[in-house]
């Protein structure tokens, strides 16, 4: 099987760790969820899993059904640990199914706030790949589903700011030198007045931890995808460089070489080790890593472990419920073996 997104380093990957493209849709012939019950509701969910599952298509046999009404807590908070589903998903017992590709860069959130979230996950920075896929798989559910479409408004959408092309394009970036700067604030005020919103890794209502930031556009009404892609795309190249060249000013400065190599130190030799310090000691390495102060860790380790760490995807990992100390041992004794194979 493919290593999954979160596994791998993509283009731009010193600053960018993933590039996410999300389409809401609904179907035309039922209400919005929040005025169907369970029996359409139940309907949806077959409808939308049937067309994904026997469709024709190549891709179809790859996918997944999730019953998320019959999964642990462990389970449903390690999906969104994994950035495969929303919070929001998982938040209630309604009916919700998730389709998943086996390599989890495709999810189809099903009774999410809209009937359909297609969502399309990439290493690295790769909007038209991510785009090109999710546009591909939105076609082919058209055609079996008849999605919601208005010639004035677009696709329509339970929630007013999502109308028109229903497309939510992010990017994750890692970006330790611009945080130690503290320029986040005043990028994210002029980024406002640009369409574009910068959150925590996991999107809305979530504070930024180990320099981790989610870019992604807001406009949807009166602009095409491919025009909210290239405003993404173009803005991400200047953070890109201005993270860069932030990051050669300070990478000469003998407390930050320090810290990043007092970082490993801990990361390789640690019994114990809880989930936040964790995160920040990655970051530290993995600035470490793009500068050339580290070469024995590869930056798609680091990506991984950014991921297999957190609390739920850990005890999924082991297959057991563990206390917030035993997953403070459990971590450490991951990251030591991953780090010192």
């Amino acid at each position: 099987m493919d290593k999954k997104w979160y596994e791998k380093n993509g283009r731009d990957g010193n600053v960018v760790i993933s590039t996410r493209v999300r389409l809401a849709r609904n179907l035309e012939e039922y209400p919005f969820p929040c005025r169907c019950g369970s029996d359409l509701r139940a309907q949806i969910e077959n409808k939308v899993t049937d067309a994904v599952v026997n469709s024709n298509s190549v891709i179809s046999s790859r996918f997944s059904r999730v019953d998320v009404d019959n999964i642990s807590t462990e389970e449903k908070v390690s999906l969104v640990e994994r950035h495969l589903v929303s919070p929001e998903f998982i938040s209630d017992k309604r009916e919700k199914t998730l389709l998943l590709l086996d390599d989890e860069s495709v999810s189809i959130m099903v009774n999410e706030e809209d009937h359909v979230r297609l969502q399309v996950m990439c290493e690295g920075f790769d909007l038209d790949r991510a785009y090109e896929l999710a546009s591909r798989i939105d076609s082919l559910l058209d055609e079996h589903l008849k999605f919601a479409f208005s010639d004035t408004l677009g696709y329509l959408t339970q929630c007013p700011t999502n109308l028109g092309t229903g497309m939510r394009a992010s990017v994750m970036l890692h970006l330790p030198a611009l945080h130690a700067a503290k320029a986040m604030k005043k990028m994210a005020e002029n980024l406002s007045k640009l369409g574009l919103t910068i959150r925590g890794a996991y999107g809305e209502g979530s504070e930024p931890s180990a320099d981790l930031y989610q870019l992604s556009n807001q406009i949807t009404l009166g602009i095409s995808e491919k025009t909210a892609i290239e405003n993404l795309r173009n803005i991400t190249k200047q953070i890109i460089a201005q993270e860069m060249k932030s990051r050669e000013a300070m990478i000469k400065n003998i407390a930050v070489q320090d810290k990043i190599y007092r970082s490993e130190g801990i990361l390789r030799s640690a019994r114990q080790i809880d989930g936040s310090e964790a995160l920040q000691l990655l970051s530290n390495v993995r600035f470490g890593v793009t500068e050339g102060l580290i070469d024995s860790i590869p930056l798609d380790t680091i990506n991984s472990l950014i991921v297999e760490i957190q609390p739920a995807t850990l005890m999924r990992k082991t297959g057991q419920k563990l206390t917030p100390a035993e997953r403070d041992k459990v971590r450490a004794e991951l990251i030591r073996s991953t780090i010192n194979r």
